[in-house]
C-alpha cells in the first residue's frame, strides 16, 4: 500500500511539473550585508588615517563577491586592488593572510601567480556566531601588519554588532 502510495505522490508531481528537493539540494548561508560592510571598511580606513596612514580596504562576503571597497583620498589607486586580493586570501584559506603566509611558505610564491589573490599579511576573516560571512583586506600602510592592525580595529569596534547578527 505504502509503495502504491509513493507512486502515486511522484506520478503526481511529474505530472504537475513540481520537482522534488532533497534535504541536501538546499542550503542556507550567512553572509555579510553590504551595510555592515561598508561600515567595516569605512573604519578600516579611519583606523590607518589615525595612524597616518591611506589606505583602501575591500570587505568581500563568503564566497569572495565585493560588498563594499573604499579608497582614502590620496591611497595609491592600486591598493584597492591588493586590498581585494588579500581579502580573498582569507576566503579561499579559511584563516588571516598573514597566517596562511607564514604556515605556508612552501606554495606561496605560486599562489602570488593565481588571478584574484596575493598572500599578503592584511587580510582578515569576518565571522559571526560561528559563520564566516567574509573577510576584510586592507592595503596601502607601510607594512601588512599595520593594514592587519587597522582591520582588526575595524573588526573590534564591531564585534558586538558581529556577536548578535543571526
Amino acid at each position: 500500500m505504502r509503495e502504491t502510495v509513493r507512486r502515486s505522490l511522484s506520478a503526481l508531481l511529474l505530472l504537475s511539473g513540481a520537482t522534488v528537493v532533497n534535504a541536501g539540494d538546499v542550503l542556507t548561508v550567512k553572509t555579510i550585508g553590504m551595510e555592515l560592510a561598508r561600515d567595516i571598511a569605512t573604519e578600516s580606513i579611519i583606523a590607518c588615517r589615525e595612524m597616518g596612514y591611506q589606505v583602501s580596504a575591500v570587505v568581500v562576503d563568503r564566497h569572495g563577491t565585493v560588498q563594499a571597497a573604499l579608497r582614502d583620498d590620496l591611497a595609491a589607486r592600486f591598493t584597492l586592488q591588493i586590498a581585494e586580493e588579500k581579502a580573498n586570501m582569507v576566503v579561499m584559506s579559511g584563516i588571516s593572510s598573514g597566517d596562511f603566509r607564514a604556515l605556508r611558505e612552501d606554495i606561496r610564491p605560486e599562489l602570488n601567480h593565481i588571478d584574484g589573490i596575493i598572500v599578503m599579511r592584511g587580510g582578515v576573516q569576518i565571522s559571526a556566531a560561528g559563520s564566516r560571512l567574509g573577510a576584510v583586506g586592507v592595503s596601502g600602510a607601510p607594512g601588512g601588519e599595520k593594514d592587519e592592525a587597522c582591520a582588526l580595529k575595524a573588526l573590534a569596534k564591531f564585534e558586538e554588532r558581529l556577536e548578535f547578527a543571526d
